[in-house]
């Protein structure tokens, strides 16, 4: 594969996709964005370092394996948690009990459930946003990573106990426990995903592209999954299993695959320490860490939280850019394009039917999705600093209305259907995936590069913190649009 060089309003962007290349381009340090002003000097600098510091070779993409399968284990057990919802439906209903003893308020946590579930995620990922940022350099990263795992696989080991437990004696009960490991779950992986995403910040930029990919991919296969399930009908009980059993072996795989990375020289290498954190200015030029570091850290690099303010200053740009990406997505999906019903409904087949939701808004949009993070792997344009990037993500909003006009169901204001063919819905969620997917993953990737590298694991958890704000901002919207269709 070819390097993708670009240059955008004074600013060099220098991308190397294959392994080698890329390497040798980032060898130094963090990657970075600089001025061409002193682009001469730093590459004359970069010259004489390469033949005392060159990375070592990484065989086989072990650690772009390694990172993509983190991403999918990242992000497949809260996908599992959530796509049972036939299983929390079967245990809530309290079918094994007498219909008789079901009062109103029972009736109020099976139909107010998804909303639940929605505010027992959201608040603790937050909440464990900010903890993760004051922790950055006081709990090593190695000890929150497995830390974080160890308490999601506890969590499935309880779930899993649970499905072949009678709890229709204690429905409210079941629902309390429910809730409670949904917001420790939650918590959890944010606090893996942010961590992870903020140490391949010291790596070259296609090891953020292999964790991000990856979180697309535990999408796509818990899509998947639920289609599989639809299909064959099963005891909801046995298909919840099957989802919560898969769900520890990815988090098993994710423990010993990351016990594993430290011991690959090319990993050891990007993961080693850096100068001690501190306050920057916009004109500064970002620190460069010593090729002859030593892979102890000192313990001042422990002592204090990071400087958030030149944080919010070089990725203001960048942070717009993903909260109004996340906001158009959340506004659509899934409350706006999983009620676009098919125009044949009325004829009865399965497509039309059982199939299409599940088809056309979650498995097409996740695997669009998939791929628009993927291309992000040979392209890379537009740069961090152009104009352009916030110009597409302000031209997704032409998407609202699009979906607006499909066959959405019911319709009490907004009557007109503009859209009357089935394909329509399907070329738009695939607009939807890939814009959000590719412009995304750039967003993300640049985020950790354009500081230095002392500060790229909690500027990781700053662009975390973004996409959490987008989320909430387009669910919160998504209620009053529905209101007005």
């Amino acid at each position: 594969m070819s390097s993708v060089s670009f240059l955008r309003q004074s600013v060099l962007v220098q991308i190397r996709v294959a392994t080698a290349s890329e390497d040798d381009a980032n060898h130094s340090s963090n990657s970075t964005y600089r001025a061409t002003g002193s682009l001469l000097r730093a590459d004359q600098e970069a010259l004489l370092r390469k033949q005392l510091d060159r990375p070592p070779p990484n065989r086989c993409n072990a650690t772009y394996a390694i990172f993509f399968s983190l991403g999918i284990g990242g992000l497949l057990p809260f996908n599992f948690f959530v796509t049972a919802k036939e299983y929390w439906a079967f245990k809530l209903h309290n079918c094994s009990g007498p219909a008789s003893r079901r009062d109103p308020e029972d009736s109020d946590i099976l139909n107010y459930f998804e909303s639940y579930l929605a505010i027992a995620s959201t608040v603790p990922s937050l909440l464990c946003l900010v903890a993760n940022f004051l922790l950055v350099n006081r709990v090593p990263v190695r000890v929150r990573v497995l830390a974080s795992l160890i308490v999601t696989l506890s969590i499935f080991v309880v779930m899993i106990v649970l499905v072949k437990v009678d709890t229709s004696s204690w429905t409210r009960g079941f629902f309390t426990v429910t809730i409670i490991c949904m917001a420790i779950v939650s918590g959890s992986a944010t606090i893996f995903n942010s961590s992870v995403y903020g140490l391949t910040g010291s790596f070259p930029m296609r090891n953020a592209q292999a964790l991000i990919s990856g979180g697309a991919m535990g999408g796509t296969i818990s899509a998947v999954a639920s289609l599989v399930d639809l299909a064959a009908s099963s005891d909801v009980r046995d298909s919840a299993l099957a989802f919560f059993l898969t769900a520890v072996i990815f988090l098993g795989l994710c423990m010993g695959l990351y016990l594993l990375l430290p011991r690959l020289e090319y990993a050891r290498y990007y993961m080693r320490p850096v100068a001690p954190v501190r306050a920057f200015s916009g004109e500064e030029e970002p620190s460069q860490v010593s090729p002859h570091c030593p892979l102890v850290a000192p313990r001042s690099l422990e002592s204090h939280t990071p400087p958030l303010r030149p944080i919010l200053k070089r990725t203001a740009g960048l942070g717009f850019c993903i909260v109004y990406l996340f906001f158009i997505t959340a506004l659509i999906f899934p409350a706006i394009s999983a009620n676009i019903e098919s125009l044949h409904k009325g004829s009865g087949s399965p497509w039309t039917t059982k199939f299409f939701v599940p088809l056309t808004t979650f498995l097409l949009l996740n695997f669009a999705d998939l791929c628009g993070r993927q291309i992000t792997a040979w392209i890379q344009v537009p740069g961090p600093n152009s104009k352009v990037l916030p110009g597409l993500a302000l031209l997704r909003t032409c998407l609202v209305p699009l979906f607006v006009l499909c066959n959405y169901q019911p319709r009490v204001h907004l009557t007109t259907v503009l859209f009357q063919s089935d394909i329509y819905p399907v070329a738009f969620t695939c607009l939807l995936g890939l814009s959000s997917g590719y412009l995304s993953t750039l967003v993300l990737l640049y985020g950790p590069k354009i500081v230095p590298r002392e500060l790229a694991e909690a500027t990781g958890v700053v662009m975390s913190f973004y996409i959490y704000v987008g989320l909430v901002l387009g669910s919160a919207c998504s209620a009053l649009l529905e209101h007005l269709i």
